[in-house]
C-alpha cells in the first residue's frame, strides 16, 4: 500500500510540476507577444524618418539588414551548424521560405501605408488580422475557445465590419495587411524553428532580390542611401527594429494559443490608432469611432476571459 501511495503521489507531483511548467510557458508567450506588438506600434513614428525614400527601397533594405543582423546574432552565438542540415528538412525549409514572403509583403505594404498618410487604415488592418488568425486557429489548428471567448470575437467582428461599411469601400490595404501577417503566423507555427534562426530563413529567402534592388537604384542614381549620415544610420538599424519584434512573435507563436496570440495583436492596431489619430491628425467619423469601440471592447473581452480560466485550478488541469 506504501508503495502505491508513494507511486501515487510521485505522480500527482509530476502532473503538479508539468502544469506550473506549462502555465509559465504560456504565460512568457503572452509578454513576448505583448512587447512584440509595442514595438511594432511605435513603428508607425519610424518609417516616415525614412522619407523621402519609397516604400519598396526601405522594405529592400530592410531585408537585408534584418539578415546581416541576424547572421551577427547567430555567429557569436556560434550556432550556425543547423544550416549543415537544413536541405534535409524540406517542410520546414519551405514552410519558413513561405513566411518570409507573407511578412515581407505586410512589410512592404505597412510601410506604403504609413508613408502614404493610411495609418488609420492600416490599423483597421490590424485590427481584423486577430479575427483572421483566431479563424486560422480553429479551423486549421483545431484550437478551442469558450462561449465567452466567442463572445469577445462577436463584439470584435461587428466593429471590423461597421468600420468596413463606414470607409464606403472595401478595405483592401486592411484585409491584405490582415491576411499576410495571419498566414506569416501560421506557417511560423508549423515550422515550430528557434526565432533566430527562423528569421535567418524567411529574410535569406528575400535577401537576393532585395540587394539586387538595393545595386539598382545606386547604379542609377535614384538610391537614398547614403543622402546623409542620419538618414544612413536609419536604414543600417531597420535591421535591429526588425528582428527583435520578430523573434518575440516567433517565441510567443510556440509557445501560446494562436487564438490568443492573435487577440493580443489587438495591442498594436491601438497604438496605430492613437497615433494616426491624435499625433498625425488622421479625420475618423463619429460611426467609425463607435465602430472602434466595439473591438476595443470586443478585445478587452475576450483577452479578460482568458485570463479568467486561466486562474481557474479545473481549467489549469484540462
Amino acid at each position: 500500500m506504501s508503495c502505491g501511495r508513494a507511486a501515487r503521489h510521485a505522480a500527482l507531483s509530476r502532473e503538479v510540476i508539468s502544469a506550473v511548467a506549462g502555465e509559465r510557458r504560456s504565460s512568457t508567450g503572452v509578454l513576448a507577444g505583448t512587447a512584440a506588438y509595442v514595438i511594432w506600434g511605435l513603428l508607425t513614428l519610424y518609417w516616415p524618418l525614412l522619407e523621402p525614400a519609397p516604400a519598396l527601397e526601405i522594405l529592400a533594405h530592410r531585408i537585408v539588414w534584418s539578415l546581416v543582423f541576424v547572421v551577427i546574432v547567430l555567429t557569436v552565438q556560434r550556432d550556425l551548424s543547423w544550416l549543415r542540415v537544413l536541405h534535409r528538412q524540406p517542410r520546414v525549409l519551405a514552410l519558413l521560405a513561405g513566411a518570409g514572403c507573407f511578412v515581407g509583403a505586410n512589410w512592404g505594404l505597412y510601410i506604403w501605408a504609413v508613408n502614404s498618410g493610411r495609418v488609420i487604415e492600416a490599423a483597421l488592418g490590424y485590427y481584423i488580422n486577430p479575427l483572421f488568425s483566431a479563424l486560422l486557429g480553429l479551423v486549421v489548428l483545431r484550437e478551442r475557445m469558450a462561449l465567452a471567448q466567442w463572445a469577445g470575437v462577436v463584439l470584435a467582428t461587428a466593429g471590423v465590419v461597421w468600420l468596413g461599411i463606414d470607409a464606403g469601400r472595401p478595405p483592401w490595404v486592411a484585409l491584405a495587411l490582415a491576411a499576410t501577417f495571419g498566414i506569416y503566423g501560421l506557417f511560423r507555427k508549423w515550422a515550430a524553428m528557434p526565432s533566430w534562426r527562423a528569421l535567418a530563413v524567411e529574410t535569406a529567402a528575400l535577401a537576393i532580390p532585395a540587394a539586387a534592388y538595393i545595386a539598382f537604384l545606386s547604379t542609377a542614381g535614384r538610391s537614398h542611401f547614403g543622402d546623409s549620415p542620419v538618414r544612413s544610420a536609419l536604414f543600417l538599424s531597420t535591421g535591429l527594429i526588425t528582428a527583435l519584434p520578430l523573434v518575440l512573435f516567433g517565441f510567443a507563436a510556440v509557445r501560446t494559443p494562436l487564438t490568443v496570440l492573435g487577440m493580443l495583436q489587438f495591442l498594436l492596431p491601438t497604438m496605430q490608432f492613437v497615433i494616426g489619430y491624435f499625433g498625425l491628425h488622421e479625420s475618423v467619423s463619429t460611426a467609425g469611432l463607435v465602430a472602434y469601440c466595439l473591438v476595443w471592447a470586443g478585445a478587452a473581452f475576450f483577452l479578460a476571459s482568458y485570463a479568467w480560466r486561466q486562474t481557474r485550478p479545473e481549467d489549469r488541469r484540462t
